[in-house]
């Protein structure tokens, strides 16, 4: 007994109070995806005057031993965001919206032209070469992770087609 309370019910108190603490400090050790993951060579496909949609491309790095997956992303240079891959349907390449991109452990994941990308639709003005553009990526666990992307010229990608102009 310890000041009227028994041994059992001490340890119960211990061990509901280790479990309040935990529950409230999980979601900042699980929420890490952002601090795992580097994003590394970004930038955005500069679109001639008056082109409603463009693209932003990078390389995810992740420096950690789990998989990590964006699952969003935005930004104020666009009305929307979307998260876009390539695919072959028919003999020709589509865009199609994505759910997330998996960014495997230790890995990498690149976003790129003829790729990946996080599509910018209804630009809110003309991106021009050496312009900067905010954007954020939203991962798995909640974290966030913001950068600037430089706006730069971008060639053409061969066989590229499919329903999105600007990228």
């Amino acid at each position: 007994m310890l000041n009227g309370f028994t041994t059992a019910a001490v340890s119960a108190a211990f061990a509901a109070m280790a479990t309040v603490v935990a529950l409230i400090a999980a979601p900042q050790a699980m929420a890490d995806a952002a601090a795992d993951v580097a994003v590394e060579d970004p930038y955005v496909r500069a679109v001639p005057p008056g082109q409603p949609n463009s693209a932003a491309f990078m390389v995810l790095r992740n420096n950690a031993g789990d998989a990590h997956a964006v699952v969003g992303a935005r930004s104020a240079a666009s009305k929307v965001v979307e998260l876009h891959s390539h695919v072959e349907e028919r003999g020709m390449m589509t865009m199609r919206r994505v759910e997330s991109i998996e960014v495997p452990a230790l890995g990498e994941t690149k976003l790129e032209p003829g790729g990946l990308h996080v599509m910018l639709i209804g630009l809110g003005r003309d991106l021009v070469p050496g312009e900067d553009v905010e954007l954020t990526v939203e991962f798995e666990d909640g974290s966030e992770q913001s950068f600037t992307a430089p706006v730069r010229a971008v060639e053409g990608v061969p066989g590229q087609g499919g329903g999105h102009s600007g990228h």
